[in-house]
């Protein structure tokens, strides 16, 4: 098997198990309420607790790994993840209260997943090139959108032997996926400076400086997609167990249909895109206002079933947003700092989901209408700041262009050095023309005017 092929074997499991953090949690999150005796609020923490620890610790994990290798802090958070989740399923089997237990595991958890999913997209970078990198990375959208969809049904069938199950899957996951990524993923051994923390801000201030203008606006829409996505994830949640009485793998199923087809056009997106900016461009701004069509029309739907139905034009927007970002932030800075603009951007990401289920309750406690509204407003004003602001430049992707067309030059300077040798040289215009009045006239007329001309210039200089 191709090393390359091997390579994305072993980094295909990490998104996969830092999205289960949060979305295999959602499905059995009712149940979590009414076994501990919960607010709603205190239920979304759960959610919140895992992304705030998460968003703030990846800028450093970001750090860590241009510094020390992707790899080995990869391993570690996958190691710390695992632990995570075995100190709250074992809080949850033993404690009257187990609450804060959870809570403490939850955010062990979220520090674990900060060197995970972020540094390999970083890894994905230093591994692969051109047209290939794009189709890894949608690749790895993909299997952050593949966990999605299975987590809500493997939080469910979890749930049938007991709601604290899904914390003890956890170690096993996180186990398997260490063993592929450790025997199956090589990294490029490279020459790492040790860099301190006043040189690693200033060269993120200096990215800044350089792309801020449609780099900063690509971290919020990315932020947004997530918001939306884990608030409405919330919503549905709650709406199918509560009101409609759907519990089980039939809600986790139903919960499943919307990221299903996210991640189909997550990973389509990825196949088109390649490398066109101007194409991922307007697959973002797409996305976006079909975020927002999806929302106006949800706000007046009443049952389940059809919004579920209506959500999917949002999935549809948000499989096209995501993998474009990815690219555009990728292809946008040098390898060596790599590291750090991917985790900041993942860290950002993970903050909209922190905000999203808090939120999103406090919206539906003023109206259903209110909530959609709101975040259907929000998507329309950034998919408006997207057509003026996110016009990204690639300066890795210029260079590489700049260094393929001196490499054709040189290759055509030599062929044409070859054909002079051999006599096959083909003539231009010029040429072509000379010939044939030389052939007609036994002279050029324009080859003696610049001989007179070269001699008036001679006596005019003696």
């Amino acid at each position: 098997m191709a090393q390359n092929a091997k390579n994305l074997i072993g980094l295909t499991g990490i998104p996969l198990v830092m999205v289960l953090g949060n979305s295999m949690l959602i499905p059995v999150l009712p149940t979590m309420k009414n076994k501990m005796h919960l607010t709603s609020l205190q239920t979304s923490l759960l959610i919140t607790a895992f992304s705030i620890a998460a968003g703030i610790v990846i800028p450093l994990a970001g750090y860590l790994s241009d510094r020390f290798g992707r790899k080995i802090v990869i391993l570690f958070s996958l190691a710390l993840y695992g632990v995570g989740g075995l100190l709250a399923g074992l809080g949850a089997m033993w404690l009257d209260q187990p609450y804060m237990l959870i809570m403490g595991g939850r955010v062990l958890q979220g520090i674990g997943a900060a060197g995970t999913a972020p540094i390999a997209m970083a890894l994905v970078g230093d591994l692969f090139e051109g047209a290939s990198e794009s189709k890894a990375l949608g690749l790895m959208e993909t299997s952050n959108g593949l966990g999605k969809v299975l987590s809500p049904i493997f939080g469910s069938l979890l749930a049938l032997i007991s709601w604290y199950m899904v914390f003890l899957a956890f170690p096993i996951i996180c186990g398997a996926v260490l063993v592929l990524f450790l025997f199956l993923t090589k990294e490029k051994k490279q020459e790492r400076k040790p860099l301190v923390i006043k040189q690693y801000l200033h060269r993120i201030g200096e990215v800044f400086k350089q792309h801020g203008k449609w780099l900063i606006p690509a971290f919020f829409i990315g932020s947004i997609c997530l918001f939306t996505l884990f608030g409405v994830l919330f919503y549905l949640s709650d709406l199918l167990e509560e009101k409609y009485k759907i519990d089980g793998v039939i809600k986790g199923g139903f919960l499943a249909i919307p990221l299903l087809v996210m991640s189909i056009a997550a990973y389509l997106t990825g196949v088109i895109i390649r490398k066109k900016l101007g194409l991922m461009r307007l697959f973002v701004i797409i996305g976006m206002f079909l975020l927002s069509a999806s929302y106006i029309l949800a706000s007046f739907v009443k049952g389940a079933y059809v919004l579920i139905g209506i959500l999917i034009i949002g999935s549809i927007g948000t499989g096209m947003i995501l993998p474009c970002l990815n690219s555009m932030i990728v292809g946008a800075v040098q390898k060596a700092e790599r590291g750090m603009i991917t985790s900041l951007y993942s860290g950002v990401r993970f903050m909209g989901v922190a905000v999203g289920p808090p939120v999103f309750t406090w919206l539906l406690g003023i109206s259903r209408n209110v909530m959609f509204f709101s975040i259907a407003g929000l998507s329309l004003v950034f998919g408006v700041v997207a057509i003026f602001l996110l016009k990204p430049k690639q300066a890795e992707q210029t260079g590489q262009s700049t260094e393929q067309d001196a490499a054709k030059e040189q290759e055509t300077k030599a062929w044409r050095q070859i054909s002079e040798v051999l006599g096959i040289e083909p003539e231009t215009e010029q040429e072509k023309r000379r010939a044939n009045a030389l052939k007609k006239y036994g002279l050029d007329v324009n080859d003696l005017f610049a001989r007179l001309l070269s001699g008036k210039k001679e006596k005019e200089k003696n």
